[in-house]
């Protein structure tokens, strides 16, 4: 009974190191076959890969664009949209508070215009240089036809 599991062992473990042998044979085999490979298609290959990268990452880089784009826009509309819901819920609520004031203070009380009164600003001009004061107005325009432009475009969009 001894001898049988000794040769069993035996020739397990002959497999075994004949099976690494091959493995390890096996393994410089391809890079021999790799190292011809490279040397004589290799080059042409590289270049055919990085060609094909070339073209992915410019479609990527286009459809990533378009896609931030088309989110920048949607943002936009979002802002816009929630701008005017803020603006006449804060004009609604001023509406309802002038109209409670009017109406709970006495009436002996001198009107007035709450809605149009706007808070004095105690600024003191200064005189700038002609120059100046030219390069400001230049500005100004700019800035208001900017203002208008924008304004138009947003009509347009609804």
């Amino acid at each position: 009974m001894l001898n049988s599991i000794n040769n069993r062992a035996g020739s397990v473990g002959d497999a075994v190191i004949l099976a690494s042998r091959q493995v390890w044979l096996a393994g410089l085999g391809a890079a021999v076959v790799t190292r011809e490979w490279a040397e004589k298609e290799g080059g042409t290959f590289f270049r055919t890969l990085v060609r094909e990268g070339s073209a992915v990452e410019s479609r990527a880089v286009r459809f990533v664009g378009d896609r931030i784009e088309t989110s920048f826009e949607q943002a936009n509309a979002i802002w816009k949209r929630a701008r005017r819901t803020v603006t006449s819920t804060v004009a609604a609520a001023a509406e309802g508070a002038t109209s409670l004031v009017r109406e709970t203070l006495p009436a002996s009380l001198p009107k007035v215009a709450l809605a149009d009164a706007k808070p004095a600003r105690a600024k003191a001009k200064r005189k700038a240089p002609a120059r100046k004061a030219t390069a400001a107005r230049r500005v100004t325009k700019t800035r208001t036809a900017k203002a208008a432009k924008r304004t138009a475009k947003a009509a347009r969009r609804g």
